[in-house]
């Protein structure tokens, strides 16, 4: 029976295109969805004559008020919710638990060349990205609406030199044939970002503002080209871009629930951390941190440390890494996690373990490992905080191994706590090894440019500093390289990397 409350709401629902919010009695928000027509799509969740699945009702049960943002159009409602789930991570929003089903929008703006393209895995390279969303196919209609009012291109074509067919049917810049400035490419592309990040409004207002100046100088063809670009953006609100036909998989995360069910938590473990140490033969050593909220991966909340010295060493770094997660200083900043897990076995977690004891201001947060070849779950038995459900364990065809205080369990790969440990695990081996690669190559390029005559370790900063990596200083230009070092230091680098194309490699 609903409500009084969820009377009034339904019924005063608009027939706009928007994003809505269910919260349950704590006024927490549980779910959100978009609709291309708010008034429909809300109240197909409470027909009683349309069919619902267990998935549904569970949701249904909780939901205790409803509220709702109206946008102008389908597109404006894809990014917006994809930009309010990432925000609130309602638990319900399982779609985003899924990382295959997870895309993000990838501009590379400050490249030489800037490119706009869609990857499943952020990569911590420069790039702006942006998602995630939960509908492929919809986000790439999207962009190919926007392509339309902001032309960008979507790959660097090699020795290309003449202006793709993307270009003469408006879609590409044209850098090739030098059509368009870098500048002007980059003023492009950050206003497809703006209106990306829900600036439509103000981004329309500052193009209306240009045409009229275009127009007093006289410069017609310019007004001409804002004029339509606002005549583009205004007519994005007829395109259809997902309807209300999208199919609806909502439910709590299983994975989460018999995570709880196994370990015997007392708590709903809402941010889950996961650690990894990545060096080469101890060089370049650094930790990842990577934080899942309600079973979501929360990259804003991602970390990554630099140990203090290079060491060949696991659990040195491990015990460095968590002492300093668990210092007074990042634990007020930061927060208290849930569930902790370490990448690696006993050896870690013990280290890890010392660690978070030693600190003597969360002892209570459970920690526990997941070793790599057999995908064991590491616990100890005596600090790991946990009680173990041996009858699930039985129920779920996995079986335990004990050694001196530590138990190994071994579940079968295709289970849902197995799957979200993976995911945990391999996103922050993912993250620790970008880290650790990108100073390796900042470390190399330095050496490298450090080696040529007469240029010191302040000069070869400035060099990676203002070019970004070795590649870009070799394929600047003299002059460049003199707006950085002087001509006469500009000259000694050109020639010397000119010379030693094989430092290339």
């Amino acid at each position: 029976m609903l409500s009084q409350k969820l009377e009034q709401k339904l019924s005063a629902l608009p027939s706009s295109p928007g994003v809505y919010f269910y919260r349950d009695k704590a006024g927490e928000i549980i779910y959100i969805g978009k609709a291309s027509v708010l008034k429909n799509r809300v109240r197909q969740y409470f027909q009683k004559s349309r069919y619902r699945d267990p998935k549904t009702d569970a949701l249904v049960r909780e939901i205790a008020d409803i509220e709702w943002m109206v946008v102008d159009s389908e597109l404006d409602a894809l990014l917006l919710e994809a930009e309010q789930i990432r925000r609130y991570l309602p638990r319900y929003n399982i779609l985003l638990r899924d990382d295959k089903s997870l895309v993000y929008v990838r501009i590379d703006y400050d490249s030489d060349y800037p490119t706009v393209s869609f990857t499943r895995r952020p990569l911590d390279d420069g790039a702006r990205y942006f998602g995630p969303y939960t509908s492929i196919a919809a986000i790439r209609q999207a962009l190919k609406l926007l392509r339309r009012v902001f032309p960008y291109a979507t790959k660097r074509h090699l020795n290309q030199k003449r202006a793709t067919l993307s270009y003469h049917l408006g879609l590409d810049p044209g850098l090739e044939e030098g059509r368009t400035s870098l500048n002007d490419y980059r003023t492009n592309l950050r206003r497809l970002m703006e209106y990306i990040s829900g600036k439509r409004a103000t981004l329309i207002l500052e193009l209306e503002r240009e045409m009229k100046q275009a127009a007093r100088k006289r410069d017609f063809e310019q007004a001409a080209r804002k004029r339509d670009q606002i005549e583009s953006l205004k007519r994005l609100s007829q395109q259809i871009v997902f309807s209300d036909k999208e199919f609806l998989d909502i439910s709590k995360d299983q994975a989460l629930n018999e995570l709880v069910e196994l370990l015997g938590l007392k708590a709903y473990p809402r941010r889950i951390e996961g650690y990894d140490i990545s060096h080469m033969q101890g060089t370049d050593v650094v930790a990842s941190m990577v934080v899942f909220t309600n079973g979501v991966s929360n990259k804003t909340s991602y970390r990554k440390f630099k140990t203090k010295y290079d060491i060949n060493n696991d659990f040195y770094n491990m015990h460095e890494t968590i002492a300093r997660r668990f210092s007074q200083k990042n634990l007020a900043s930061w927060g208290v996690p849930d569930l902790v897990l370490i990448d690696g076995g006993k050896g870690q977690l013990e280290a890890a373990l010392d660690a978070r004891d030693e600190a003597k201001t969360a002892s209570q947060v459970v920690f526990i490992g997941l070793a790599k070849r057999e995908e064991q779950i590491v616990i100890d038995v005596n600090r790991s905080n946990i009680k173990l459900n041996y009858q699930l364990l039985d129920k779920l065809h996995g079986h335990a191994v004990f050694s001196g205080q530590f138990v190994m369990l071994s579940l079968p790969h295709s289970t849902n706590i197995t799957k979200l440990l993976q995911r945990v695990r391999d996103e922050s081996h993912r993250f620790a090894v970008s880290y650790h690669s990108s100073l390796k190559i900042k470390r190399v390029s330095g050496s490298t440019l450090e080696s040529i005559p007469g240029i010191g370790p302040s000069s070869a900063k400035k060099l990676l500093r203002h070019f970004g990596s070795l590649k870009a200083v070799t394929m600047a230009s003299e002059n460049e390289l003199s707006k950085v070092l002087g001509p006469k230091k500009a000259n000694i680098v050109q020639e010397y990397l000119s010379k030693s194309s094989s430092l290339l490699s």
